[in-house]
């Protein structure tokens, strides 16, 4: 399994990925191993996680939000359940 996640920086900025473990991702990007944009923006906490079938998917689905505006990308922050997340993270974890 595969997963789009959103990271929300300690600038307030947001920043999409993808990985086949979330939890171990969040943990290289706070370490400063993550992403070069994330290293000057720790730390960072996952507000969204989107489940994919294969790593194509994924990647797939990570352009498509990439290109979203922040307003768009807030609203799927929104709408995604805080329950949701923390079964995810451990799943993945």
């Amino acid at each position: 399994m595969w997963y789009i996640y959103i990271l929300k920086c300690s600038d307030e900025s947001y920043y999409t990925g993808i990985t086949n473990d979330v939890a171990a991702r969040l943990d290289k990007h706070n370490s400063g191993k993550g992403a070069k944009y994330t290293r000057s923006r720790r730390p960072c906490e996952v507000v969204y996680i989107e489940e994919c079938e294969s790593e194509i998917a994924a990647r797939r689905r990570e352009r498509e939000i990439k290109k979203l505006r922040r307003e768009q990308k807030e609203d799927l922050v929104r709408q995604f359940p805080a329950s949701a997340l923390k079964n995810l993270l451990r799943v993945s974890g």
